[in-house]
């Protein structure tokens, strides 16, 4: 039996091209099946891993140059009994694809709002007359392109081939070294069922999130000497609201570390007693992908 692998689609979205290569290093490594389903969205890919629906998800979780996608992050810190099996970091390289002759015949262009904003600064060089319209994927409206003239989407080279849609434009992200960091999610209880290539040894990283009980000094200063004070580094923070109240944030943090480890199981054991709510998604390596 193979594992079902929940992705953002329509095919030729990022997020496919990132499960395709984590099936490929697994299939190599464990020679575990898997078949790809996609999503209309992120969340849907998410929540079809927590339902059982799907063993795995692939998301995008971090970008280099427009940070992090915080759809990933809600719906995570929404959901209970996901955890993080693997990251892997995809290079991203934009294209404008249309059925157009040539640029100023462009008059809109569609797709993911990470991606537009990527490109933002192409976009506003090259085409600033244009119209953009944010999709719920890079591909989503690609198949509309042959009736729509006018239009252009921003996706990848693969899609272009997929969809047999031309280029007309390559390599627009605004910086070359553009990439995105994506989680491998699944239930904890996945792993009896299925070989994920996960061994004993040390992971190199530990996600975790956490709010505060109360907006006052020192509120968030305190967890994160937990980790100061036990010389554990931080390799990202990032805060998101409540969606309770304003001014109330969940943060999340990646720390260089294994949670299986005593020191760092001292130290959530510690941050515990700062927190009001405190989520432990998971250690995991990054697979050299």
């Amino acid at each position: 039996m193979g594992a079902i692998v929940a992705h953002l689609g329509p095919n030729g979205t990022y997020a496919e091209a990132a499960a395709l290569a984590y099936t490929k290093w697994l299939h190599q490594k464990t020679g575990q099946e898997c078949c790809l389903r996609p999503y209309p969205s992120i969340a849907q890919s998410i929540r079809a891993a927590a339902e059982g629906q799907a063993h795995l998800a692939v998301v995008p979780v971090e970008n280099s140059l427009e940070g992090s996608v915080t759809m990933t992050l809600d719906t995570l810190w929404q959901l209970d009994g996901l955890q993080i099996r693997h990251a892997l970091v995809l290079p991203i390289v934009h294209a404008l694809l249309s059925c157009a002759e040539k640029l100023t015949d462009i008059r809109t262009v569609y797709s993911h709002p990470q991606a537009l904003a990527q490109c933002q600064g192409w976009l506003s060089q090259f085409l600033p007359w244009v119209q953009v319209v944010p999709t719920n994927s890079t591909t989503e409206a690609i198949e509309n392109l042959e009736q729509e003239k006018t239009a252009g989407a921003i996706s990848s080279q693969r899609a272009a081939q997929l969809y047999n849609v031309p280029i007309l434009a390559g390599a627009i992200n605004d910086n070359p070294d553009n990439c995105t960091r994506f989680w491998v999610l699944s239930l904890k209880s996945v792993s009896e069922a299925f070989n994920f290539g996960e061994n004993q040894a040390s992971h190199s990283h530990t996600s975790l999130a956490f709010s505060v009980p109360a907006n006052m000094p020192g509120a968030l200063a305190k967890p994160l000497l937990v980790f100061a004070n036990r010389n554990i580094n931080l390799s990202r923070i990032e805060s998101r609201p409540t969606k309770r109240s304003l001014g109330e944030y969940i943060f999340f943090i990646d720390i260089e570390a294994d949670a299986n480890e005593p020191f760092v199981q001292a130290a959530i054991a510690e941050l515990a007693a700062y927190t009001e709510t405190l989520k432990i998604f998971g250690s995991y390596s990054i697979l050299p992908i």
